[in-house]
């Protein structure tokens, strides 16, 4: 989920080491004289990545995560969907295995191309953090949203009708109109315990998973596998605890994918916009929060290589102190 100073949080293994599109393995020994004067001197258009806006790389490396997103949509609203009309027992538990799977997959399978962030919350944490420009996350983040609705039109239409309106094609909910004995009302949570949970969840997800992968001596040591597969069973963790520490009918659970809650939204429309900002603004506060926790702890603990773009950084330049 960061290239070298760009979009692979997973480092190479020895043999891959050299490519350009990845990043390489932590060094814990001071940059020498001369690095240190090229990270100092580094400008405003270079720490946001403006430059990378002319450059063919980047734009083929988001039609990955368009692609990988439409997947992720498809298949996940399609678990969503497929696990509660079937009636099994526990649906929420059999949804959180199938998510641990299904983004395990998709991330091994993204990651050689963009990095796979596939999701707005990996993408602006990567960008506050440094690992990669705001320009970057913000091609990416328009290429997930893009994908997302890509995804949520193949699944319209492969569903009938029905299912479509009885499960809001599978999207993000708060709430739902169901029947009641004085005609229909509207059954879920309300938007305030929305909101926490998505923000609640979103940090939980980026310090119990995505940090393993930022952290390069942590990605070693784990391998890339076994950091996806940490990712993918977190998620599905939280998917089961948000669902069901509510028990409310009409919630959806926690998003954690603002790209996948936005896709239903503009294809189905309707009550699934209601309460929508929640599942940007939870994760987006989120994301600042676990920055802030980033710079808080001792550097001993946040080792990483070519965080040049570190947001605090592109605030000295802007303020006219050099970068360090």
């Amino acid at each position: 989920m960061a290239d070298k100073h760009s979009h692979n949080i997973a480092v190479d293994d020895e043999e891959c080491q050299s490519s350009g599109s990845k990043i390489q393995l932590l060094n814990t020994t001071p940059p020498p004289h001369d690095e240190k004067r090229k990270h100092q001197s580094l400008t405003l258009t270079e720490l946001l990545g403006l430059n990378e806006l002319a450059s063919s790389e980047l734009w083929r490396a988001s039609v990955g995560e368009v692609i990988g997103t439409a997947v992720l949509v498809f298949m996940l609203d399609t678990i969503v969907i497929s696990t509660i009309d079937a009636d099994i027992k526990m649906p929420n538990l059999v949804l959180s295995v199938l998510v641990a799977v299904i983004i395990t997959i998709l991330l091994l399978a993204v990651h050689p191309v963009s990095g796979g962030h596939i999701n707005p919350i990996i993408s602006f944490s990567a960008a506050l953090v440094g690992i990669i420009s705001m320009a970057r996350a913000v091609v990416y983040i328009l290429a997930q949203c893009l994908g997302a609705v890509l995804g949520a039109l193949a699944l319209k239409a492969v569903v009938s009708s029905t299912l479509e309106h009885n499960f809001s094609l599978g999207g993000c909910t708060l709430t739902v109109i169901a029947e009641g004995p004085n005609g229909p009302v509207s059954v879920g949570l309300d938007t305030a315990q929305g909101f926490w949970l998505e923000l609640f969840c979103s940090f939980i997800f980026l310090f119990g998973s995505i940090w393993m992968a930022y952290d390069h001596r942590q990605a070693k040591q784990l391998g890339l596998v076994l950091v996806f597969g940490i990712v993918g069973v977190v998620l599905g963790l939280l998917v089961f605890v948000s669902t069901s520490v509510t028990g409310q009918k009409g919630y959806g659970g926690a998003g954690m994918n603002p790209a996948r809650c936005i896709g239903p939204a503009i294809v189905r429309g309707g009550h699934l916009w209601d309460g929508h900002w929640v599942f940007w603004a939870g994760p987006a506060i989120a994301c600042v929060v676990f920055y802030l926790y980033t710079k808080i702890i001792p550097s001993q603990h946040h080792k990483a290589k070519a965080y040049d773009h570190d947001v605090y950084n592109v605030f000295k330049v802007m303020f006219g102190t050099k970068t360090k």
